[in-house]
Formats: C-alpha cells, structure tokens, sequence
C-alpha cells in the first residue's frame, strides 16, 4: 500500500501543502517534483469524472503525492466510489452538522469504523490484509464553508476519523452576505475564529493560503495549505510579457 504523505505529515504535526489547479496526469507529472505534498483533484466543478481519476490519482501515485478527491455531494456511494478509483483521500463540502459529518465517515472507512463497500483499487492490489489496514490510510477531509457550519462547529468537531476541518473562504462569504470578497472583516474575523476553536479542539485546521498569508496561519498552527497553480501562472505570465515589452534605450 502506498505512503499517504499528507496523512503521514499532519500525524506527525507539520504541515502539508496542497495545490489545486492540476487539471490532467501530464501537469501533476511535472509538478512532481517541486515539494508538494498532495494534489488536490476537482470533481465538485469542472469536467473531470470517474473515467478521469484511474490516471490522475495514479500519476499522484508515480511521484509519492496524495491524491485528495473533492466530491460533488456527502454521499456515501460517491465517496467510496472515488476512494475504489484510486484516491487517498476525499474532500466533502458543504458539512454542516454533526450528523452529516459522521455520513462522510461511513462512507470513506471500512467496518468496523464505517460502511465503505467492500471493494478496493489499486491501492490494495498485492496487500493482503487490505482491509484491515485502509482505514488507516485514507485522508478524510471535510469543509466548513457555511455559517451554519460555524454555528455547529463545536459538535461538528467531537467526530473521530475526520483528518481535517477545512474552513472554506469563498462559499462562507456568500453564506455570510458578502459574496466574492472573502477579505471583509466579518468573514476574515469568521474565518480565524473558526481555525482557533478547530485549533483548540485539538484537531487539525485547514485553510485556503497565498505565498502572502501562509506564514501567518502556520504561526496560528493551522497544518493542512491549499493553494492554487493559477496565480502563479498569471503572475510569471505578466512578469514576462512587462519584461519583453520594455523598449529598448535609445541610443
């Protein structure tokens, strides 16, 4: 059975950086390399589908990253299905209550923990007591991305077998009446008070971070990144246009 690093990581209390942002095998391929800890796949929007995940959870596989699968729906069926396709590890959204984060359990553990289907993926080709030792290898993440989810926290929070209570910036901002802007104070003082108290709890917090904020929530003892590919492609892309438009000094 394959290293699931970023479980591995946040066990042992450091921190594991995740990107977003890598839409096929070729892009984790050549990011491979660059010190990340796991990938993050996008099933909730975009294109891909379980026709897609046999080879981006495989090329995760090739360069020891972990494969993290965010779902469309907390549903049982969908998320074992995702973890039989190679996953190591699945992202629930929107979790409400407590009740709903015990579901994600039941559906990403085997028994005696949960009820996953009895079946397996690559990930237990060639290991014998699969079974008995996947429970200890799948990553369970789920997000807190709505005020509700904030209000409940404290029971949301008293879930076993939940590796990461990831506080999500866009969608609590429009929960919170301020649609597309996440900086506002309210959701900024929304977004650190939820971390503090996942923090408190002794549990493990997750955040959205830039290169700008990382090292603030590191010091706030925030352990699971997600950060996304795009900005530093925008930001490289207009850093070489400025420079090859530059006019030349006359002579």
């Amino acid at each position: 059975m394959r290293t699931n690093r970023v479980k591995e990581k946040l066990a042992d209390g450091q921190v594991a950086s995740v990107i977003w942002g890598l839409k096929d095998a070729e892009d984790i391929d050549e990011f491979g390399l660059l010190g990340f800890d796991g990938v993050w796949i996008e099933t909730e929007h975009g294109p891909t589908d379980f026709n897609d995940l046999g080879d981006l959870t495989r090329s995760c596989d090739l360069w020891g990253l972990t494969s993290i699968v965010r779902v469309n729906l907390n549903e049982q069926g969908i998320i074992y299905r995702t973890l039989d396709r190679g996953a190591q590890g699945i992202v629930v959204p929107h979790v409400n209550t407590r009740e709903e984060a015990e579901n994600v359990v039941q559906g990403g553990k085997f028994a005696p923990i949960g009820q996953r289907g009895m079946y397996t993926s690559r990930q237990g080709f060639g290991v014998p007591d699969y079974y008995a030792v996947a429970n200890d290898h799948t990553l369970l993440v789920i997000l807190i991305e709505d005020v509700i989810a904030v209000e409940n926290l404290e029971e949301i929070l008293k879930v076993d077998h939940i590796d990461v209570f990831f506080v999500a910036p866009a969608d609590l901002a429009s929960s919170m009446g301020h649609i597309d802007d996440e900086d506002h104070p309210e959701v900024q003082n929304t977004i650190n008070d939820a971390l503090a108290q996942i923090i408190g709890a002794g549990r493990v917090a997750g955040a959205t971070a830039t290169n700008d904020t990382v090292a603030a929530y590191v010091s706030a003892g925030v352990l699971f990144f997600l950060t996304e590919v795009g900005p530093w492609i925008a930001a490289g892309a207009k850093d070489f246009v400025e420079r090859a438009t530059i006019s030349p000094p006359r002579e």
